[in-house]
């Protein structure tokens, strides 16, 4: 279960890192002015906007499912012994 909140960590910061260069390419466009870029890259945008809050959202929940499954099992344990 680590494993997989270190992957969905990862996810997150490449998100992030994509996001981060939409936002420079909208940047570098805005002295450009190329309509093509104009019209698509806010979409783009929020496309991995959106896949970043879910992904977020998702490590959260994964994370907290983890917390509890290992503190049932912990219990479980205790009990046996």
């Amino acid at each position: 279960m680590d494993k997989i909140i270190r992957e969905l960590d990862d996810l997150k910061n490449s998100q992030t890192s994509v996001l981060k260069k939409i936002t420079q390419i909208e940047a570098d466009n805005i002295n450009l002015g190329i309509d093509l870029l104009t019209d698509n890259l806010p979409g783009i945008h929020e496309e991995v906007d959106d896949a970043l809050e879910k992904s977020s959202a998702l490590l959260g929940q994964f994370s907290e499912y983890r917390n509890k499954y290992e503190q049932d099992n912990q219990q479980s344990l205790g009990e046996e012994t």
